[in-house]
């Protein structure tokens, strides 16, 4: 039996599916990862992304962080891939209770899926610091300089910097899903990124299963591993 079929056997046997996906879910759909090769870590800017990315980066050269922003994290255009859609199918279905993302870039739910936390928010919210109006990511990308709500105040991307704590109430939910599933389907991510990756330490159903195509700290611990393009191997199961 091969590793998908595996995979298929295991969906078609449980309907509280949860899955835990990272960068390499949006990979696929020409959104580039943090810590590949060729991801964003590795091109060459004034600062590394990690620290324009940084609460306190945004706080003390805004312009700077914006150019890098509308540059590199704005990226709109880009559609739904293969583990985007199964995920969707799969919840339509009754099989998938949730997606828990570390991804910004939406296209979990402009793929159709519902149930999805963002851990570390979404580009498609921003807010005026100063009264909270509410701008989306089109008026973002249009503007120039730091954007600036009609208050005066700055707008801000709903996106947890470095630096920043994760939404209490995303958390919560996302713990209450993973601690009640049966199956705990984890993809394309490294599980380096903390407080995120300990999420799935609350998992205590039947079977995890890893899908990624690099090596992680929790390969042994899952009952199926699979080193393979995230949606690759999600484009062959079938919903039934």
């Amino acid at each position: 039996m091969t590793a998908v079929e595996q995979l298929q056997k295991i969906i078609d046997g449980h309907d509280n599916i949860v899955f835990f996906g990272g960068a390499g879910v949006s990979t696929e759909s020409g959104i580039p990862d943090f810590r590949s090769v060729d991801g964003l870590y590795n091109q060459k800017y004034d600062y590394p992304p990690e620290t324009i990315l940084s609460h306190t980066f945004f706080m003390r050269r805004p312009g700077e962080f914006y150019r890098f922003y509308r540059d590199k994290m704005l990226v709109l255009d880009a559609e739904p891939n293969a583990a985007h859609k199964k995920l969707a199918e799969l919840e339509q279905a009754g099989k998938l209770r949730a997606v828990v993302t570390q991804n910004i870039d939406g296209l979990h739910q402009k793929a159709g899926s519902k149930a999805v936390y963002e851990l570390h928010g979404s580009v498609l919210r921003n807010y005026c610091t100063k009264c909270g109006k509410f701008y989306d990511a089109e008026y973002m990308l249009r503007s120039e300089g730091v954007p600036a709500c009609e208050c005066g105040g700055t707008i801000k991307p709903d996106v947890v910097l470095y630096e920043e704590g994760l939404d209490t109430d995303t958390v919560n939910k996302s713990v209450a899903a993973i601690a009640a599933a049966q199956v705990l389907i984890v993809g394309g991510t490294s599980l380096a990124v903390y407080p995120a990756a300990g999420l799935i330490d609350y998992f205590h159903g039947d079977k995890i299963v890893l899908i990624n195509k690099g090596a992680t700290s929790r390969d042994s611990q899952a009952d199926l591993l699979i080193k393979e393009p995230i949606g690759q191997v999600l484009g062959q199961i079938e919903v039934r």
